[in-house]
């Protein structure tokens, strides 16, 4: 099934160089960037992305980190996108993540994880529309 979900390359990668070299683990893995950009997130629209998060002791911590710095923010497009992306992309703590995801390769801890992904058809629809509202 042809599905979207949005990656966000968070502030540690981008000053880390890393655009590129994430970008292409998508591409050389059969999906396509369909929209890209980098913007940098202002406190509010950190806060009301990650408002699943609110309640849990980390939202304040992450939210001043994803507006700290400039992100990259992508529409991967493909057959089953959604578990690809999760596949290519790896567990959440890259201690954790199995060698040659992005995670692994690129993170440096739970916090400084490399990459966002969207984790469900959901979130995905609902983050797309955040940052590419001509696409909802």
């Amino acid at each position: 099934m042809l599905q979207k979900t949005l990656i966000i390359i968070k502030p540690d990668s981008v000053a880390g160089g890393k655009i590129g070299k994430i970008l292409s683990v998508f591409e050389d893995n059969n999906l396509k960037i369909s929209a890209l950009k980098m913007t940098k997130m202002s406190k509010e629209l950190a806060e009301f992305f990650y408002w699943v998060h609110r309640d849990k002791p980390f939202f304040e911590e992450l939210t001043t980190w994803m507006s700290s710095c400039p992100v990259v923010v992508a529409v991967i497009e493909g057959v089953d996108a959604l578990s690809k992306v999760a596949e290519l992309v790896g567990a959440t703590d890259p201690a954790e993540a199995k060698q040659g995801t992005i995670r692994a390769m690129f993170g440096s801890s739970v916090g400084c994880n490399a990459i966002h992904r969207s984790d469900s058809e959901e979130s995905a629809k609902r983050e797309i529309g955040i940052f590419f509202p001509e696409l909802s």
